[in-house]
């Protein structure tokens, strides 16, 4: 465990040094996010995180190679598998890079992801047999092409949810811990001799990365993760799910001993449950009113959020608790009684509820947005939009740094 909590502590700490460089580099190819009508943020934000977070994983898991606890993960086995998850976040970041400067057409980004899932796959990382009765996908094709699908739909999961600012990268801090224990804990009763596991270290080092992206992300965001940084976590979140998921084959049993057979298959969903459930309603909302799947809206979960009243802060919050109640109460099934668990999740959906629906989104300064801008954030019009001059006259008082006659330099 303290081999992963240190590994986890680098990428975290690699993560947080690098982001400023990062916010730099955004600024210098105009990776910028300008401000749209769907958008909630007030001024054009650099959004090139991902590239921070990349470096804080290939650092991380590079010092792992050299670690002898970890030796079993890059035998000549699994190594493949590894730089397979590494070189697949690579892609992704620089697909998100030019989606970030260029916006790119979805056409474009989805062949760009089904390239980055289909070289992952294969280097081995693929899902070759589901926890249902040890159940065997048929053929190769049928793996390459369930992997594929597997890896996209996370990217694009994930993708969705990036609406406020430290949201994705809180949910997949939060999930990513729950899946960590989980493995750990799948790995030590497997192995009693040997901790190393492949998804064990890609969940820690994906967990440091996103906390340490976090203090500069968090409202009000100096930075965004951008494209670069929602597909990259998606991409490793994915792929340690499929070392777990598709190479456990469970004893075949019967009744309520049944459900742990099912756990590495319902954790990852229960870790990407609000992304998939709002990617979900997005392209059903959008289908519904005879537009494009990937059409952009103001109906998101976190624009509902925002809707009902609560602050910029207490909906990221809120929304962590939902994804804290779906990753722990799926994991602890692998340690107590599935009925103990059905009732503390009750009870924490409870309490869920009442912060989601409660008198907290009218009343007191918990998280509010006022108190963390304490005026710092300059308020930018609408209108104004990539390519539009950010000048005194287009901006309130004050909007603007003196001199600044463009998003970069206002910015800057």
């Amino acid at each position: 465990m303290r081999v992963y909590l240190l590994l986890m502590l680098v990428a975290a700490a690699v993560t947080f040094l690098t982001t400023p460089f990062a916010r730099w580099v955004a600024l210098r190819t105009s990776a910028i996010s300008a401000v749209r009508a769907r958008d909630v943020h007030l001024v054009p934000t650099p959004r090139l995180g991902g590239l921070a977070m990349l470096i804080g994983i290939v650092v991380a898991v590079l010092l792992a190679s050299q670690m002898p606890f970890l030796s079993g993960v890059f035998d000549a086995r699994q190594v493949s598998q590894v730089w397979g998850i590494v070189g697949g976040a690579a892609i992704v970041c620089a697909l998100g890079w030019a989606d970030d400067k260029w916006d790119l057409d979805w056409v474009t980004k989805l062949a760009g992801q089904v390239l980055a899932a289909g070289f992952m796959a294969l280097q081995g990382v693929q899902l070759i047999t589901l926890p249902i009765a040890g159940t065997t996908i048929p053929s190769s094709r049928m793996s390459l092409a369930a992997t594929v699908l597997v890896v996209v739909v996370a990217m694009n999961a994930v993708n969705f949810v990036d609406g406020l600012d430290g949201l994705a990268a809180g949910i997949i801090a939060i999930g990513g811990t729950a899946f960590f224990l989980y493995t750990y804990r799948l790995t030590a009763e497997a192995t009693p001799d040997d901790f190393a596991s492949l998804a064990s270290l890609m969940l820690a080092v994906l967990v440091g990365a996103c906390v340490g992206f976090l203090p500069h992300n968090f409202f009000p965001s100096r930075i965004f993760m951008g494209d670069a940084g929602s597909m990259l976590i998606g991409l490793v979140m994915a792929g340690a799910a499929i070392t777990v998921t598709g190479n456990v084959q469970p004893e075949v049993m019967t009744g309520a001993q049944a459900l742990p057979a099912f756990i590495p298959l319902l954790l990852p969903v229960a870790v990407l449950m609000l992304p998939l459930l709002d990617m979900g309603l997005a392209v059903i909302r959008r289908l519904a009113a005879g537009k494009s799947p990937m059409a952009p809206d103001r109906m998101h979960l976190h624009h509902r959020m925002l809707a009902l009243g609560h602050s910029h802060r207490r909906a990221v919050v809120i929304l962590y608790v939902w994804t804290a109640v779906f990753a722990f109460s799926a994991a602890a099934l692998v340690l107590w009684d599935w009925e103990i668990v059905l009732v503390w999740t009750g009870v924490f959906v409870v309490l869920a509820l009442l912060a989601t629906l409660g008198p907290l989104r009218h009343r007191g300064r918990f998280l509010d947005d006022d108190v963390a801008l304490s005026g710092q954030v300059p308020k930018v019009p609408a209108g104004v939009g990539a390519g539009t001059p950010v000048t005194a006259q287009s901006a309130p008082q004050g909007g603007v740094r003196p001199g600044a006659t463009t998003i970069k330099e206002t910015i800057e």
